[in-house]
């Protein structure tokens, strides 16, 4: 398979030395923040159902343990028809979304409410990791959705993983 051809994930909010811009961040400014990047995709594997993203930042520190990944975003049931999300999707009620979102859904992020947590951070230097699952079937999840529920339905339907990385220097 050519590299063209590959399952992959682009983030068009990021600068050109990978660092996702501050408007993305809840360290923004003015009206200019919190808002969820938007993300693309190219390629889905055949078969591909439906399509969950996690966004975690890798290097959140815990006191009791060095690095624990923070969830920042958790999406799912996105349709294979959809070809990313746009900028400043998160929050939007289901009529603000168009039909094209069908069944999706915002799951909680670390500060246990749906939708995209905007990075600030005590420390510089963080990495943030996209990745998107592409899956043979739909997840029923049930009310609340989690990235822990998500991993473990995920077991045994994942198709294909396509993952990058952006920095948030501070």
């Amino acid at each position: 398979m050519a590299a063209s051809d590959e399952f992959r994930l682009v983030l068009p909010g990021i600068d050109h030395e990978g660092k996702l811009l501050r408007k993305y961040t809840a360290e923004g400014q003015g009206a200019k923040k919190n808002i969820s990047p938007p993300v693309e995709w190219y390629n889905l594997p055949p078969g591909t159902k439906s399509l969950a993203l996690v966004v975690q930042d890798t290097d959140a520190p815990d006191p009791k343990d060095p690095v624990v990944p923070w969830t920042n975003w958790v999406v799912v049931n996105i349709p294979p028809g959809v070809k990313g999300l746009p900028e400043g999707f998160s929050g939007k009620e289901e009529d603000q979304m168009g039909g094209q979102y069908g069944g999706l859904k915002e799951g909680n992020n670390d500060l246990k409410v749906p939708g995209w947590c905007g990075p600030k951070l005590p420390s510089p230097g963080h990495r943030f990791e996209f990745k998107l699952y592409a899956l043979d079937d739909e997840l029923h999840l049930g009310h609340k959705v989690t990235k822990e529920k998500v991993l473990e339905a995920i077991e045994g339907h994942v198709l294909g993983e396509a993952v990058m990385i952006a920095y948030f220097l501070c």
